[in-house]
């Protein structure tokens, strides 16, 4: 695989024009591709640089890196992702971080310490489920789900700050704090509370947009005094129907690994495992930098993404 089969290209609209049959040819597994790349048309987006693997005319990858620094990949075997990291270490890139399903980024990051010395140290691992056949859960707590409003704006926020406080989202309470909740990976979903019959809201869940056809819940959240009722079950269950009368043909979530809790709830929801997927941090100044060959050695440092009934994808900013 020679490194010029990769187009790069920083035009986000030449690159939907050319890849997005592509991204929505299997649309649960580039769910993260997806709303990403989405995100990077926005005005005021920044600096990206977008990039496509074509083999016999037609397009078998993508990649993308975002003006924060994360590196996106679809699939891809490891001759190929051998073959980006030496073409974006040729151009001077450097991403801070790459986030695929696991094999594929165990074999770049393995393959960006060789090129470039930089140390790889695992930060995010989850599972990745889609919905098969919902299944409503029993017994069903009492109470409604109910789509917050402009009048939620402030409980959202409060809400989704305390979600972030529990997984150690740092990034997002930075921007939640200086009110910059527009550019945060939360600002554009949609959200839905479970409320008891006096209108408490005890649980909370978001999802993305209908992209390709995708939607992903992101954030589940139900504050601790809540938890043990059902309640999570509850609105997970009610967003997701939402989302299939919307018309998605795929409905995505992220689930911890460590929390066989919220695994099993998603499983009895309908939801069924689709892969795993990972993201590395890289450190370019550490001591083992600037020594390129060196094997990949995983440090399994594990960020929760799921708290008491609930679940996210810890990424942090998607910009």
């Amino acid at each position: 695989m020679l490194p010029d089969h990769w187009h790069l290209t920083t035009d986000v609209e030449d690159f939907l024009a050319r890849t997005g049959g592509f991204l929505r040819s299997r649309p649960a597994l580039h769910t993260t591709p997806l709303t990403d790349v989405e995100k990077l048309r926005l005005p005021g987006a920044g600096d990206r640089v977008l990039g496509r693997l074509e083999r016999e005319g037609e397009v078998r990858a993508v990649c993308y890196l975002t003006p924060r620094g994360r590196l996106g990949l679809t699939p891809l075997t490891a001759g190929d992702a051998g073959a980006l990291a030496a073409r974006l270490a040729a151009l001077g890139h450097s991403p801070a971080q790459v986030v695929a399903d696991q094999e594929t980024a165990d074999a770049f990051a393995s393959a960006w310490q060789e090129h470039t010395g930089a140390v790889p140290k695992l930060f995010w691992h989850t599972h990745l489920y889609r919905l098969g056949t919902l299944t409503p859960p029993r017994p069903h707590p009492e109470g409604r789900a109910h789509a917050a409003g402009a009048a939620d704006r402030d409980l959202v926020v409060r809400r989704c700050r305390e979600f972030c406080a529990e997984v150690g989202e740092q990034p997002s309470i930075d921007l939640i704090d200086a009110g910059a909740w527009d550019r945060s990976r939360f600002g554009d979903r949609h959200f839905t509370f479970w409320r008891t019959p006096d209108g408490t809201p005890v649980s909370m869940a978001a999802v993305t947009s209908v992209t390709g056809g995708m939607v992903r819940v992101d954030p589940v959240h139900t504050p601790a005094r809540f938890r043990g009722q059902g309640y999570a079950g509850a609105v997970t269950a009610a967003v997701s129907r939402a989302a299939l009368e919307a018309g998605a043909t795929d409905v995505v979530l992220f689930a911890d690994p460590a929390n066989p809790t919220s695994n099993a709830l998603y499983q009895r929801l309908g939801y069924v495992h689709l892969t795993d997927c990972a993201g590395y941090r890289f450190t370019y100044d550490g001591p083992a930098a600037g020594q390129g060959g060196q094997h990949l050695r995983r440090t399994h440092f594990f960020v929760r993404t799921w708290q008491g009934g609930g679940g996210g994808e810890s990424l942090g900013e998607g910009g």
